[in-house]
């Protein structure tokens, strides 16, 4: 065989191995640079260490501790009025209870009507969901004077108090459609245009949900410690 030949062919043996093995290079730099952008995303690129010591951040935590704190303060001052829980309270307990808070439904009724007990089952559900108002109820046979003192002449009557003065009453169901499958929202809905209950937001009614679970991590985190420690 020819040396020029055999020389040509070995140099493009060399050429083409060299071109392999530095495409197969490339082809491996491009591989991992895509498997370093995947497992490290610009928006991951932060150090959580920092973060977390930022003044500002602890700064907002605190301030939202501290809201909830509030919250939770308020709702245990209202519970302690009588708030919170549907409850039956006697003729004699009448005016402690009505001018004891700001906005206070009583439900006039009598135990054998079956209005009553729609109204009871109504009343009851929204108790829980507006705390800010407190709800009663007096069986009217057993409170005459009353009865008479705000001419109450159907059942069941619900009186709407502010500061211990009767503002607003609902009679029967007339202003609930006159009907008695009304639904706990329509009863809700009026309430509220009546100005003695507020309307429930979501974030609201969360709130109490999160302080409660606040604090059962910071009680679970001392038994922790204290476990540590002996």
């Amino acid at each position: 065989m020819d040396p020029d030949a055999v020389k040509s062919t070995l140099s493009n043996l060399a050429f083409g191995g060299v071109m392999a093995a530095a495409a197969r290079d490339y082809q491996k730099e491009i591989l991992a640079q895509e498997k370093a952008q995947a497992s490290n995303p610009v928006n991951e690129e932060i150090d959580l260490d920092e973060l977390m010591d930022d003044p500002e951040l602890e700064k907002l935590h605190a301030d939202r501790i501290a809201a909830l704190k509030k919250v939770a303060e308020k709702r245990e001052k209202l519970k302690r009025q009588g708030h919170g829980e549907y409850r039956e309270i006697s003729e004699g307990d009448f005016l402690g209870e009505v001018t004891g808070s700001e906005k206070v439904i009583c439900h006039f009724y009598h135990k054998e009507f079956y209005r009553c007990k729609i109204m009871d089952k109504h009343l009851k559900a929204l108790t829980p969901r507006h705390t800010d108002t407190k709800f009663i109820k007096l069986d009217a046979e057993n409170a005459p004077f009353f009865v008479t003192k705000l001419a109450i002449k159907t059942l069941p009557c619900v009186v709407l108090f502010r500061k211990g003065v009767a503002t607003d009453r609902l009679i029967g169901f007339q202003d609930l459609g006159a009907k008695d499958d009304f639904g706990t929202k329509t009863l809700e809905n009026l309430l509220i245009r009546k100005g003695f209950l507020s309307e429930k937001k979501e974030e609201e009614e969360g709130e109490e949900d999160e302080w409660q679970e606040m604090r059962r991590r910071t009680v679970r985190s001392s038994l922790n410690i204290d476990s540590d420690s002996d």
